[in-house]
């Protein structure tokens, strides 16, 4: 071997040595969730818990990306006209996009037009809530209550959500005075609820649960389509009379509009893989969460027809927000 035959060959041993760019492992890619919500909500420990069991299937490092700020619009409006090569998704209560296109006058993003509908992952109802010794033991005793008073006040964690406008349809159609006050968070509504401060509230079911399981709170009604495996003995509206109150809330997972196919179907086979795993089954269980997935052209029309469902609701309770 010639010197200069040696040094090449040294010289290529001593590159493979340093990993040499041409020879480098490909970098794995990155991907996005996005959520309009803060770290550590039930919405940042479902889409956590899936992002963890989707790695692998979608050969990716995907990463949760907390964008908070005006009820979830923030988040939303990010994804508006993102690319389309699947390298974002967001994940997403259903308010945002049934409720808020019939309250908010300038919106700016459309629910169908500006995204691509992926599938949901789980569906979660409301509760109808009263402390432990309120005289009412049932909805209709509730209701016989409240009609003896000219004005009973009542709790949601939030004004302009799901909550508040069950609370506020359910007041219609039963005939009797409540007055809502609007909390930040569901936490702070069951603390006034055990304190007496307020006499009733409509709460994410997974709230009240240990407070009602402990014979601290009463649960009324659920307005999920069928009663819980865990409270066998509490009804549903419909059960106790108001069948427009069967409503559950829902996680959508939406790729930005124009996203093509070899994009959003890997996305929702590794989403409904995920759903399908025993931790993310555990986790949603301890959530009080029901896993639900469902094909993109049906999650469309999900969408389309709750958002046209909702508009009389909120129409009639003639709530406005400020903003």
């Amino acid at each position: 071997m010639s010197m200069l035959t040696r040094r090449a060959a040294l010289g290529g041993l001593g590159a493979l040595a340093l990993g040499a760019p041409a020879l480098a492992q490909p970098q794995q890619r990155t991907i996005r969730a996005l959520l309009g919500w803060p770290p550590g909500g039930s919405s940042d420990i479902v889409c956590r818990t899936m992002a963890e069991r989707m790695r692998g299937p979608l050969g990716a490092n995907i990463v949760v990306e907390n964008r908070p700020g005006a009820g979830g619009r923030i988040a939303l409006e990010a994804m508006k006209g993102a690319p389309t090569d699947g390298s974002l998704y967001i994940q997403t209560p259903a308010s945002m996009l049934v409720i808020y296109p019939h309250l908010y006058r300038s919106l700016r993003y459309d629910p169908l037009a500006d995204f691509t509908p992926v599938t949901t992952v789980c569906a979660f109802a409301f509760a109808f809530t009263v402390r432990a010794d309120h005289p009412a033991r049932t909805l209709a005793e509730f209701v016989a209550w409240a009609k003896g008073r000219q004005q009973t006040d009542w709790a949601s964690p939030s004004p302009g959500t799901a909550p508040h406008f069950m609370g506020v349809e359910f007041a219609r159609r039963a005939g009797i005075a409540l007055n809502h006050v609007p909390y930040r968070g569901g936490a702070p509504v069951m603390t006034d609820v055990l304190a007496g401060v307020i006499s009733a509230g409509m709460n994410v079911l997974s709230e009240p649960m240990p407070f009602h399981q402990a014979g601290q709170m009463r649960i009324l009604a659920i307005s999920a389509p069928a009663r819980s495996p865990r409270l066998p003995d509490v009804p549903t509206f419909a059960e106790a009379g108001f069948p427009e109150l069967t409503r559950q809330e829902w996680f959508g997972v939406l790729l930005p509009a124009g996203a093509p196919q070899n994009v959003v179907q890997p996305l929702h086979a590794a989403l409904v893989a995920a759903v399908r795993t025993a931790e993310v089954q555990e986790v949603l269980t301890r959530l009080e969460f029901t896993p639900e997935v469902m094909e993109p052209t049906a999650f469309a029309e999900r969408i389309r027809a709750e958002r046209e469902s909702w508009g009389p609701i909120v129409a009639a309770s003639g709530f406005r927000p400020e903003e």
